[in-house]
């Protein structure tokens, strides 16, 4: 399952809800992953003294791989969805790499994924 940015944050925030929900995946033996697109976003809001949090974080997920044909993925999903859902190249990152990798994606925003069936949505 890849987690996405979303999911991560609130577990940065300490949301017990989405925290326990997420490791009740995790005991099931789901492998729990992440887009380095995640990655790319929690760095750029990250705030002075969190650096340690948020690699111990990371130090825990798997991350998966953007290659070319993840690239391919998301051009495509970005022709087809760029103008009717705004969707944005970060997202159509995330959600090839759903569809490349044959994964689930954990998410709080479905419409940021539209075509993609594979979604779990934790509680909050």
């Amino acid at each position: 399952m890849i987690l996405d940015s979303d999911v991560l944050i609130e577990i940065l925030q300490s949301n017990l809800r989405t925290s326990r929900w997420v490791a009740a995946q995790a005991s099931t033996g789901e492998t729990l992953r992440y887009s380095p697109v995640s990655r790319a976003e929690i760095g750029a809001g990250m705030r002075a003294g969190e650096e340690e949090v948020v690699a111990a974080l990371f130090a825990g997920l798997v991350p998966v791989t953007i290659d070319a044909t993840t690239g391919d993925l998301a051009g495509q999903r970005l022709r087809r969805y760029r103008r009717s859902h705004a969707l944005e190249l970060g997202d159509a990152l995330i959600g090839a790499s759903v569809l490349q990798h044959g994964e689930r994606l954990a998410t709080f925003n479905r419409r940021h994924y539209p075509g993609i069936t594979q979604l779990a949505s934790p509680d909050r």
